[in-house]
């Protein structure tokens, strides 16, 4: 299954948005500007990064989990289920 228009569209923008920021501390480290700017705009794309995440996520429970569970067959909301929380697990390390 893949991400729906409306997280797509929702998502090429902070996308774009990130590269840039990555752009911006390449041209930092180049410039051999101060650590802690170069480290201040690090957060800021790792905050960019999970706040994409989160709306690819949201967009994941609301079409594919919600879908699987609304069906009814059990192996596949159990495998739906485990593979949401395999991913958290792993986004939250």
């Amino acid at each position: 299954m893949r991400l729906a228009a409306e997280a797509k569209e929702r998502s090429l923008p902070r996308i774009r948005r990130i590269e840039g920021q990555v752009a911006g501390i390449r041209k930092m480290i180049e410039e051999e500007r101060y650590c802690i700017e170069v480290l201040q705009q690090i957060t800021a794309v790792r905050r960019a990064l999970e706040s994409l995440a989160l709306v690819i996520l949201d967009a994941h429970i609301r079409e594919h989990l919600v879908h699987a569970l609304e069906e009814g067959d059990p192996e596949e909301r159990d495998r739906r289920i485990e593979e949401l929380m395999q991913t958290l697990n792993r986004f939250l390390k």
